[in-house]
Parts: C-alpha cells; sequence; structure tokens
C-alpha cells in the first residue's frame, strides 16, 4: 500500500499544475454527477434523456466510480452517452452484478447502427477500480475497464458529449435492478489547441486507473 500512496502522490504533482492553469485554458470543462440507484430501477423506453450543463467535445473523458448494490441477479448498469447532433449515435457501457461483473461497450451510429464492441461476461469490471471511456476526434474512443485496455482507438467520427441516460431492467414487470448507492459520473474536456497542458489529467487518471487495477489484481492473486 506504500507504493500505491507513493504513486497517487506522484500523480497528484502532475495535475496541481494542470488546475493551475484552468484560467488560461477557457476550454477545459470539468462536471461531476451522482446518480442515485433508483434511477437504474427502469427499462430502456422509458429512461430519460438528460441534458448536461455543458457539451464536452474534441477531447473528453468520462470516468466511472459504480458504488451501486445490485438487488437483481439480471439487473444492469446501462449508462448512455448521447452525441450533440442526434439521439441516434451514443456510446453505451453495461455494468452487471457480482459474483460475473460482466460488462460490454456498444455504439450506434446512424449508419451503422447498434454494435456491441466488446464484451466480456466474466470479471468483465473491477468494483474496486474506475471504468474510463475517454474519446478525441483524432484518435477515436478507448475503453478502460479498469484494470485494462479494453476498446482502443475506435473511429466513431466527430462526438460532442451532450445528454445521457441510464437504465437497469430489462422488463417493465422485472423486480428492482437496484438497491441502493451510487454512480458517480466524472466528465472532463478540453481542446488542446488551446493550451499544451490541457490534457495532462487525461493522461493522469488514465494512468492512475491502470496503476490501480494492476496493483488490485496482483494483491488478489498473491
Amino acid at each position: 500500500m506504500k507504493y500505491l500512496f507513493a504513486l497517487i502522490l506522484f500523480g497528484g504533482l502532475f495535475i496541481s499544475p494542470v488546475f493551475a492553469q484552468e484560467s488560461n485554458n477557457p476550454s477545459l470543462i470539468i462536471d461531476t454527477l451522482e446518480i442515485p440507484h433508483n434511477e437504474f430501477n427502469t427499462v430502456l423506453r422509458e429512461a430519460p434523456i438528460r441534458v448536461l450543463d455543458d457539451v464536452h467535445a474534441i477531447s473528453w473523458q468520462v470516468t466511472i466510480d459504480n458504488n451501486l448494490l445490485y438487488a437483481n441477479p439480471n439487473g444492469n448498469a446501462v449508462l448512455r452517452l448521447y452525441d450533440q447532433e442526434t439521439q441516434d449515435e451514443f456510446i453505451e457501457v453495461g455494468m452487471g452484478p457480482k459474483p460475473d461483473n460482466k460488462f460490454w461497450v456498444a455504439v450506434q451510429t446512424p449508419k451503422e447502427g447498434y454494435i456491441v464492441v466488446h464484451r466480456d461476461l466474466d470479471r468483465g469490471w473491477y468494483p474496486e477500480a474506475k471504468s474510463i471511456i475517454s474519446y478525441t476526434d483524432r484518435a477515436g474512443l478507448t475503453v478502460n475497464n479498469g484494470a485494462r485496455i479494453v476498446v482502443t482507438n475506435l473511429d466513431i467520427g466527430k462526438f460532442a458529449l451532450h445528454s445521457y441516460s441510464v437504465h437497469g431492467m430489462e422488463g417493465s414487470t422485472d423486480p428492482p435492478a437496484m438497491a441502493s448507492g451510487s454512480m458517480i459520473i466524472e466528465l472532463l474536456s478540453g481542446d488542446p489547441a488551446k493550451n499544451v497542458f490541457a490534457l495532462f489529467p487525461f493522461y493522469v487518471a488514465a494512468g492512475m486507473g491502470i496503476i490501480v487495477g494492476v496493483l488490485f489484481i496482483t494483491k488478489k492473486r498473491s
């Protein structure tokens, strides 16, 4: 644990100067959402689409901290992120309950339709770590499940994150998917052209996510 503390402290040294630069980078946007468990106790067709306070474009990152207590073995925590241009274009991340912790990533575009680009039915995500979705208009979409990168540089065209929805039940007569807890979503975006330091938090957060995931897995195996 002392090594983990040292790594976090080291990462903090990099993060602090970045926020000192925030006033010089008007494109840097940071938002945090806490989604309560009851919002997942609905089916997809009844899930409201909520518009974000800010549009996250060009380069953005979404960090998912899933602290939900599942009440139904068939329940899922499903997050959809919608493009500003049309709700027919979205990114979907699904997270199932213990013990399997299934995890999937899907995208929908008007041209290609709905496509699952990653699915893991066993140990797909890690409650002790955060999952990270990142996007740049040049490199595309990358997803980290908290331990490893599972989607790399997927070309989805231009995607400006504008709104989101959540659901967790497959049918309206199913028991509730969640019993308690919440999902915390952190959103970060910036235009690298406005400031060379704009994307430092992306790199630090992604690196720390990988380090924490590796240490967690190593500890469990030992």
